[in-house]
């Protein structure tokens, strides 16, 4: 059973490491280190792991509902979801060719730079929309205050 508590633990974590990566990132020789490919793959794991469990507890009870306007947010969640893995899964194609633990491929810094904040505000602005939405609105129609699922 999981808790809000540990969704917006999860949501810190991932928060957290974007500032870091986006730290280290601006630094070119950062880009090369394994501690840095380290943080980075912990953070597309943490994202993932946290998408994944959003996606199994929540929209359910949302998607049953009779108010259409709560079935469309669950199904806008849902498809943002989907973005977000796809753009993940282009960006680490494109960044991070070499096997996993290896460094990072930073041909172009300038270009990666901007991609990374890119993808790190997608995420970000996900988590607040989960924050403020999605979460109290769960909780609302569950009538339960702590646990998720």
């Amino acid at each position: 059973m999981i808790t809000y508590d540990e969704l917006n633990t999860q949501n810190h974590s991932i928060t957290e490491l974007s500032n870091v990566l986006l730290y280290l990132f601006k630094e070119r020789s950062m880009c090369d280190t394994g501690i840095c490919c380290d943080l980075f793959y912990r953070y597309m794991d943490k994202v993932k792991e946290h998408i994944d469990l959003v996606d199994t507890n929540l929209y359910s009870k949302l998607l049953s509902h009779d108010d259409h306007e709560i079935q469309k947010m669950a199904r806008n969640f849902m498809s943002g979801s989907q973005e977000i893995k796809r753009i993940m899964q282009v960006y680490t194609k494109e960044w991070c060719p070499r096997k996993r633990g290896d460094t990072l491929a930073i041909g172009e810094h300038e270009r990666f730079l901007k991609e990374s904040e890119e993808m790190f505000e997608l995420v970000l602005q996900r988590i607040q929309s989960e924050t403020e939405k999605l979460y109290p609105l769960v909780r609302e129609l569950s009538g339960e205050k702590q646990h998720v699922a």
